[in-house]
């Protein structure tokens, strides 16, 4: 098992065995000592870039699914549990904006809902699906509320493969730390957390990545080398530095030098 797999799963047997202990059924809890803080395997991280994306949607047989992608990718949504709670009454199409409820949060004061912008990625497939939504239809994804056909993962692995592209680890949670990633370039970190309805403890420890583009904009920053200078001129001023002439052993200063020394009493000022 996975590292922590068997952190959280020791934390449970040391819940119960703690249980027990308070009650005097047992003298010692054999799990007290076991390591039981579960730490993100960061080994798993996968950034979702737009041009996948692009292959994605164009893969996806539906609005519905498109919808749902882009709920995910773009509007940083849990899923399955947000995307799918989604009513239309909640889009405020004037305000720009989604209430999404929060199952996963609801436990915690203020956690219940959030607030998310209807970015300019998200908008076209909200209102493709609007437009194709059943009359009177309450849920923005309805079909796969219910019924045998509510494997998400299945669907995505299969509109993956069409798309010519790999699975890649967390299916559904690595599209929610991409777009995390990226509005954390634009915005502060406390109005990405409010979006997406985390902490700065939680993005940084389990959400925010590290890109290939950001290596390759910082090897392409000019605040590295000194200003008005490339590389190769760098060098190639170093290369014009004139060294200082070493005397000729036969040379009358080098043989004064050798000669003389120093007094008893050092140096003096």
């Amino acid at each position: 098992m996975a590292d922590s797999t068997v952190r959280r799963r020791c934390g449970i047997a040391k819940q119960f065995f703690r249980a027990a202990l308070r009650l005097k059924l047992i003298t010692q809890n054999p799990f007290e000592d076991f390591k039981t803080t579960v730490k993100p395997n960061r080994e798993r991280d996968r950034f979702i870039t737009r041009q996948e994306a692009a292959k994605i949607l164009d893969a996806r047989p539906t609005a519905e699914w498109r919808l749902l992608f882009a709920l995910c990718r773009y509007g940083g949504l849990r899923c399955p549990s947000e995307p799918l709670g989604l009513k239309w009454a909640e889009v405020d199409w004037a305000g720009g904006r989604l209430l999404v409820h929060s199952p996963k949060t609801a436990h915690h004061p203020g956690g219940e809902s959030r607030l998310v912008p209807l970015f300019p990625e998200l908008l076209p497939h909200l209102r493709e699906a609007f437009e194709q939504a059943e009359p009177g239809a309450e849920y923005v994804i309805a079909k796969w509320r219910y019924g045998p056909g509510t494997n998400l993962r299945t669907t995505f692995l299969a509109i993956l493969a069409r798309a010519g592209l790999k699975p890649w680890p967390k299916l559904f949670q690595n599209l929610r730390a991409t777009r995390e990633t990226e509005l954390n370039e634009t915005w502060p970190i406390h109005k990405v957390c409010k979006w997406i309805g985390n902490s700065p403890r939680v993005a940084n420890e389990s959400y925010l990545q590290v890109t290939d583009e950001d290596y390759k904009k910082a090897a392409q920053n000019p605040a590295q080398y000194p200003a008005g200078l490339s590389l190769p001129e760098r060098k190639s001023e170093t290369a014009n530095v004139q060294k200082s002439p070493d005397l000729p052993k036969d040379s009358e200063s080098y043989t004064t030098l050798q000669q003389n020394s120093i007094g008893v009493s050092g140096f003096t000022r």
